[in-house]
């Protein structure tokens, strides 16, 4: 009597599972895109970052007044957030995103706040979930 035959599974159906499996996470994502603008606040007068709780309202730095405002940073431009307390570089940015626009020459989306304290490199610190940031949110 002959032995049963053994039957091997190929690596091309390996592979093939866990690219459906990898692509079935991708789906867990929120969907949403980089947002083109992440805004820190800050103070002006001293060039220093602060805590976000800071930041009341949307109110634009227009080059005078006291008190805390949104500093914008392009997300895809690779600039440095500094730390709570830590100087920023006011040509890394704007004070005002109201005509600002995307790539594509749309309306340019804007999250406010929620980088990370310590700072980093503006296009990683800027994403959430699985390397993706929500959309702009109003902000204190």
């Amino acid at each position: 009597m002959t032995a049963p035959r053994r039957r091997m599974r190929s690596a091309g159906i390996t592979l093939g599972l866990t690219a459906l499996v990898a692509a079935s996470l991708t789906g867990c994502s929120s969907g949403q895109e980089q947002t083109d603008y992440a805004a820190i606040c800050v103070n002006p007068e001293t060039q220093e970052r602060t805590d976000d709780t800071n930041c009341k309202d949307n109110r634009e730095y227009h080059g005078s007044g006291a008190g805390f405002f949104w500093f914008y940073m392009a997300t895809r431009a690779g600039g440095l957030v500094p730390p709570i307390g830590g100087k920023y570089n006011s040509s890394a940015g704007t004070y005002t995103v109201a005509n600002a626009r995307n790539a594509q020459g749309g309306t340019a989306t804007v999250k406010r706040g929620g980088l990370d304290p310590k700072g980093g490199d503006i296009g990683t610190i800027s994403r959430g979930g699985f390397g993706k940031a929500g959309k702009g949110g109003a902000g204190g």
